[in-house]
């Protein structure tokens, strides 16, 4: 049977799940949004404001975003501040075109944190 007709691996569909499942949300879609187009780090305090959305949820939505590496923490001192993840934001539309069975020029795979 051909690569391309075959179901993705497991370990590579569940990976993909995990990543459209954090991007399963319209805040969580904003904030990489932001943090993309921004191309910068932010605290969480300039992520609320520009979402208008409670500093507890956006600490939540971090906390999944980062979980699957989309965004990053960089510690300054007490401060924590976020920014994206080229790496694996790269992978993502490889990802899509994977699971719709569009052939991709490598498998993409995305560093653990603090390799970017």
């Amino acid at each position: 049977m051909e690569e391309t007709k075959r179901p993705l691996d497991r370990a590579i569909a569940t990976e993909y799940a995990s990543w459209f499942k954090a991007l399963a949300d319209p805040t969580r879609i904003q904030i990489v949004s932001l943090l993309a187009r921004q191309g910068r780090p932010m605290s969480v305090g300039e992520i609320v404001d520009a979402v208008h959305v409670g500093q507890s949820t956006v600490s939540a939505h971090l906390k999944v975003l980062s979980e699957v590496r989309f965004v990053m923490v960089d510690q300054h001192g007490t401060a924590r501040h976020y920014r994206i993840n080229q790496a694996c934001v790269a992978c993502f539309p490889t990802a899509a075109d994977l699971v719709m069975g569009r052939p991709a020029p490598a498998a993409p795979t995305c560093p653990p944190e603090g390799d970017t």
